[in-house]
This record gives C-alpha cells, structure tokens and sequence, in this order.
C-alpha cells in the first residue's frame, strides 16, 4: 500500500507566488477562507508586500478574482502612497474580473464624495469594469448628488471617458477662460471632427503663447514620458515660475502610473539636485533616491539600482555632505574604488 505524500514537504519546495495562487484559487471557492485570508493581511499591517504579491500576481496575467483582496487594501489597509498604488491595483484586477458594475459605481461614488482625504480616482482606470451599465448607472447617481467640486469632476471625467462631446463642451465652457481650458476646447472639437468651431473659438480666446507651450508641454510629457520631454516640461515651467508645483505633479503622476518610464526622469532630477551643490539639494536629492530605489523595486529591476547607485557614488565620491544625506535616508552605500584603492562609503 503506497502510503501518502508529505503534503508539508511538497509545499515547502513551492516559492511564494505559487503559494498565493493556490491560496487564492482555493479562496476563489471558498468565501469564509477569502475573508480570513483578507482580515489576516489587514490585521497583519502588512499592505505593502500584500501590494507587491498582488501586483506580481497580475503582471503574470494570473487568471485568480483578486479585485475583493485589492479593494479590501484600498478600504481598510493602505493610506497615502500605498492607497493610491491599491486603488490602482485595484482597476486592475476589475479589468479581469468584474464586479458588479453598479457596486463598482456606488463605491467610486463613495470614495469621491464621503471620504475626505481620498485620492482622485480617475474613471478611466475603472472603464472596462463599469461598462455602459456603470456608466449609466454613475450618471444618474451623480444628477442626484449636491453639487460640489467633486461632482464636477467625475460628471467631467465620465462625459470624456464615454465620448459625450456636447456634455464635456458645456462643463468646458462653464469653467474659468483659461488657456488650459481654451485648448483643451479646441482640442475637444477637433477630435470630433468640427474643425471649424474649433477654428472659431480658437480665434474668439486670446491665449498667451507662454501659457499654450506650457499646456502643450504638459500634455507631450503625459503621453511620452521621458528625459527629453521632461526638460522641455521644464523649460516652459520655469519660464512661467511654475517649476517646482509643475515637478511635483509630472513625478507623483509618472511614478504612480509606470515605474518602469519613472526611472530614468528621476535620475534626471537627482542629477538637477546634486548640481546645486547646497545643502539643500544634497538632502531632496537623497529622499528622491528613496523614491528610486522603491521605483525599481516596483518595476522588478533591484539589481539595476545597485548598479547606478554605485556609479552615482563613484562620480560624486568628494561630495561628502550628499553622502552623508544618502547615508540619513537610510540607503546603504556600495563600495567606491578611487585611483588610490578601494574605499568603503557605507555599510
């Protein structure tokens, strides 16, 4: 008689990824389990490496419901950073797995309109999962709700994700004559084919030219993020006196969006920072290498932050107040090798 196998031994040749798999399959069927395992990540605090199991889990293309854990971390685990990457996540696992798309709207309006603090949602993300039933059901929801900014915004954002041109016209021209807002009318028409109204009010709307390379800019660097956009992004920013609000905005949107394209504009604007040889900049400079170090994580490249730590360090290596900053933000530094030997920077 065979007798039979070591079912403890088996699972722990399994790496980690095929454990949550079989985890979340057998989840799949089985709701109490689900919940245990979904109140054992929260009550664990660990949001973080539940976030990243979750993200290898969906670059894998794995065919397991993970929209209840990803919402669970948005409702009750994540904040900050991390609830912005768990909302994220979370559009993500309903792109596969739909829920119902009329709970998928009460929840967007919920997040939006009775929790103060919450990150914009961008219904684009959620489109694919609301489908025509969401969406109708968003709009009439939205007819019903007090007016406010936040209102405004999702009626905005769900007139452009379903292509109501008129709608997104009459919101458009009710907002401040801005020359973001003159060209993104203009823009808006001749998307649509109405080349002449867009002629037309292109010529009633005077824009100031800085301001119309600033939005153009804007948008060339939303759709092609990259070192060359950036510093034309730049350029037209400080030209303005818009840079550092302009910066903040083009990172915290890049970053969330694609670590992967983040990258190399980080490195970019930690080489602007170590260039201002202060203090100051030596210090900001440190804080965004965190953010790198965390971007490479993010986009499964580790090794390759080791790499271009090393040879930051090894350019800079008489800078010994920046390596003192990269020391306080708590990153460990690699070995340097100067023409007189090798020399230990950091442990």
């Amino acid at each position: 008689m065979t007798s039979a196998p070591d079912l403890r031994a088996y699972l722990r040749t399994l790496d980690a990824e095929t454990l949550a798999e079989l985890l979340l399959e057998q989840a799949d069927r089985d709701p109490r389990l689900r919940h245990e395992l979904e109140l054992r990540a929260v009550a664990h605090g660990t949001v973080g490496p539940v976030l990243d199991t979750l993200q290898r889990l969906l670059d894998a293309g794995t065919q397991a419901d993970l929209t209840p854990l990803a919402r669970r971390m948005a409702d009750t685990g994540a904040t900050g950073a991390e609830l912005r990457r768990a909302i994220g996540l979370y559009a993500r696992a309903c792109a596969v797995h739909p829920p119902d798309p009329r709970e998928l709207a009460d929840w967007i309006l919920e997040t939006q309109l009775d929790r103060p603090g919450w990150p914009e949602i961008n219904l684009a993300d959620f489109a694919a999962a609301l489908g025509d039933e969401g969406f109708t059901h968003l709009k009439a929801a939205l007819g019903e709700a007090p007016e406010n900014d936040a209102t405004r915004r999702l009626t905005e954002q769900l007139a452009e994700v379903t292509g109501d041109v008129d709608t997104l016209l009459a919101i458009l021209s009710a907002q401040p004559p801005t020359p973001a807002t003159t060209l993104r009318i203009v823009r808006l028409l001749r998307s649509a084919g109405r080349h002449g109204e867009a002629i037309a009010h292109a010529a009633r709307t005077v824009v100031h030219p800085r301001e119309g390379v600033l939005a153009l800019r804007r948008a060339e660097f939303r759709r092609h993020p990259s070192p060359d956009t950036y510093r034309a992004l730049r350029a037209a920013a400080e030209e303005l006196g818009r840079w550092p609000e302009e910066r903040e905005q083009a990172l915290s949107r890049l970053a969330e969006h694609d670590p992967a394209e983040a990258i190399p504009v980080y490195r970019l604007h930690v080489d602007e920072l170590i260039q201002l040889k202060d203090p100051g900049g030596y210090r900001e400079a440190a804080q965004r290498l965190r953010e790198l170090r965390a971007l490479h994580k993010r986009a499964d490249r580790v090794p390759e932050f080791g790499e271009y730590l090393a040879g930051l360090v090894e350019t800079h290596k008489r800078k010994t107040r920046l390596l003192v900053e990269v020391r306080n933000a708590r990153i460990a530094l690699p070995r340097v090798v100067s023409g007189r030997g090798a020399a230990t920077m950091g442990a």
